[in-house]
């Protein structure tokens, strides 16, 4: 587990519409906000995924750089892309399993033909500018994410009040 005010690991994956996304060479002004998504074959991540986007620009205004990856395979990420109208959303493809551990996310195996054999299960990171964790949700099931539109309201109020990272001890 990373606790908050601590470094997190490394983190380079490459980007749909190419490119790569180097979590250490981010410049966000305020934070990142790495997105951990199923894959194309989850529909929920497609509902999460698409409230992002509307809230995105709000989250940019905010000075938050925002990142949604997967391991998917670029062929799969291009689709996600397509099939759910993410025209706005930075996508990262290709993240590994062993990566996927290092940050704590948990690892499911497909149970239908649908599934990739292996996948991550969701997770949101925010990273602040020096590669300290912030806060992070994870979850074990594709449901019970963070609303973005709550998590918009309440780093708002973070910033304003300079607010600091809990659940560190």
């Amino acid at each position: 587990m990373i606790k908050p005010r601590t470094q997190v690991p490394p983190l380079d994956v490459r980007l749909v519409g190419g490119g790569r996304f180097h979590l250490a060479g981010a410049a966000p002004d305020y934070m990142t906000m790495l997105v951990f998504y199923r894959g194309h074959h989850c529909p929920i991540c497609k509902k999460n995924l698409k409230q992002l986007q509307t809230q995105l620009a709000a989250f940019q205004a905010l000075g938050i750089q925002v990142v949604a990856i997967s391991t998917n395979s670029q062929q799969l990420a291009d689709k996600t892309r397509q099939d759910w109208g993410l025209d706005d959303v930075t996508l990262g493809y290709g993240l590994t399993i062993e990566k996927a551990r290092e940050w704590g996310l948990f690892i499911s195996e497909g149970i239908s033909d649908s599934e990739p054999a292996e996948f991550s299960e969701p997770g949101l990171f925010l990273v602040l500018p020096d590669g300290m964790l912030y806060a992070a949700s994870i979850q074990t099931m594709p449901f019970t994410r963070p609303d973005f539109e709550e998590l918009l309201g309440g780093l708002t109020f973070v910033k304003n009040k300079n607010y600091p990272a809990r659940g560190e001890a």
